[in-house]
């Protein structure tokens, strides 16, 4: 999912900041304390606004009502 994700902001051309959390352990708690605990990929914030493993539609619901013209 996460290559979907990435792939998704790529062809829309959203710029992002990637965190492997495999090799940051702050970033993998921030992920799990997001996730009641679970290491959901990807976990995103965007403007505040947090969400885990979206689909394409719902990551773009969340980038419009963040101002990102798609």
């Amino acid at each position: 999912m996460t290559k979907r994700t990435l792939q998704h902001l790529d062809q829309k051309e959203i710029p992002y900041d990637y965190v492997d959390i495999d090799r940051d352990r702050k970033a993998a708690s921030w992920v799990e304390s997001q996730n009641d605990g679970k290491e959901k990929k990807p976990t995103l914030d965007i403007g505040g606004t947090v969400i885990a493993e979206p689909s394409n539609d719902e990551l773009d619901e969340v980038l419009r009502s963040k101002g990102f013209r798609l």
